[in-house]
């Protein structure tokens, strides 16, 4: 398959060239909605705009992110083995499965293993680590997101991708890394190592929230004051006597979350979020924001859910938590999903109230979070009369 996009023939069908040069870049939600021709008045063009908005919001800001960089990835790959984008090919995508699967692809490598430019010998040599096996899968999802956007679907369930993939998952599978989990003594001591400036005050609420509330990191980060307040909040609060509800609109739809007050005020999730919003002066739109340097005040903007994750593993190192660990090591066992492993493992009501509160479809799901379930309470063992 060799590279047709550099194609000058005066001859070649325009429509043919479009196809080509859109295949330059990243495939994008306009693509996929773009009017066969220009909209005939200003209606027409403010109704195509709010179709993209539409399209754009069909899939999470993470996952649109994830799926970007795997495109771009692919893209970069093709382009150095000299294949082009269009058509779809199952058998190039199965040979960029095998050389990711075997370390053979890295960022800045100008051929598939290491081998110089000339050569192109697919496969051989290792240039970087092996990609992991739920790293694949989700780079397969976005490559073939992106063709769809592109017009040109790309079957994963073709022999070429689905036998390869098959086959890596039988000799790289492994079982999932899961996060360490926060308990309630480690939260305290976490809560205990920020500083009583502004934004140690906003950091303390996060933290106490995402482990009472037992969020995602995005859930966290995604809160608006009240209802309808921002375009890219997913979720709001609202306090009352008892507690705080949370309506949020996760990664498997819309729940309420209460979080109900706590015994002490400098460990209530609720009496610190109050803090947080009165000295933080948060009326209104996003509630975790970034906060100007030297405490200066509380900036517009919604802070990313990446800063839940950096914020957990610096507390995780100031507090000593793990201290048994080498500190590269503490850094990479714990993140934001710490925090909501941690209210699975320590809450000790049914499971059915903590699957409920996580918003899990199975109860299996809420089990895989609780660290410390007494694995052997059903004893098949003693029940079959051993």
């Amino acid at each position: 398959m060799p590279d047709q996009n550099a194609s000058n023939d005066p001859s070649e069908d325009p429509t043919s060239r479009r196809e080509k040069e859109n295949t330059s870049g990243t495939a994008g939600d306009e693509g996929v909605l773009a009017p066969p021709r220009a909209p005939r008045n200003d209606r027409l063009a403010a109704l195509a705009e709010t179709a993209k908005n539409y399209a754009r919001a069909a899939r999470a800001n993470n996952t649109r992110r994830a799926y970007d960089a795997d495109w771009r990835h692919f893209s970069s790959w093709l382009r150095r083995q000299g294949f082009s984008q269009l058509p779809p090919d199952p058998q190039t995508v199965g040979l960029y499965l095998a050389a990711c699967a075997d370390g053979g692809v890295h960022a800045g490598a100008r051929n598939i293993g290491g081998v110089s430019a000339g050569a192109r010998n697919i496969g051989a040599g290792h240039g970087a680590e092996p990609t992991s096996v739920a790293t694949l899968e989700r780079r397969l999802s976005g490559i073939c997101w992106h063709y769809r956007q592109l017009g040109d679907p790309l079957d994963s369930r073709d022999r070429h991708i689905s036998t390869v993939l098959a086959g890596i998952r039988r000799q790289h599978g492994r079982p999932p890394v899961q996060k360490q989990a926060i308990f309630a003594d480690e939260l305290l001591a976490m809560l205990g190592v920020l500083d009583m400036d502004l934004r140690g005050l906003r950091d303390r609420a996060i933290l106490a929230i995402g482990f009472a509330g037992g969020l995602r990191r995005s859930e966290i980060t995604g809160l608006d004051r009240g209802p309808e307040q921002t375009e890219d909040g997913t979720g709001w609060i609202e306090i009352l006597d008892g507690g705080v509800l949370l309506t949020i609109n996760g990664k498997t739809g819309w729940r309420e979350v209460e979080i109900g007050r706590g015994s002490r005020p400098e460990t209530c999730p609720i009496a610190l979020l109050e803090t947080w919003m009165r000295l933080g002066r948060i009326a209104r739109g996003p509630l975790f924001r970034r906060v100007a340097k030297k405490n200066a005040g509380v900036a517009a903007e919604r802070l990313t859910d990446k800063h839940v994750a950096r914020l957990v593993q610096k507390c995780v190192l100031k507090a000593g938590v793990r201290g048994d660990l080498p500190e590269g090591e503490r850094k990479r066992a714990f993140a934001g999903h710490s925090l909501r492993a941690g209210l699975a493992s320590s809450a000790q009501i049914e499971e059915a109230h903590v699957q409920k509160h996580l918003g899990h479809a199975s109860a299996e799901m809420t089990r895989r979070y609780q660290r410390k379930r007494d694995r052997f309470k059903v004893n098949l063992t003693k029940a079959a009369g051993l």
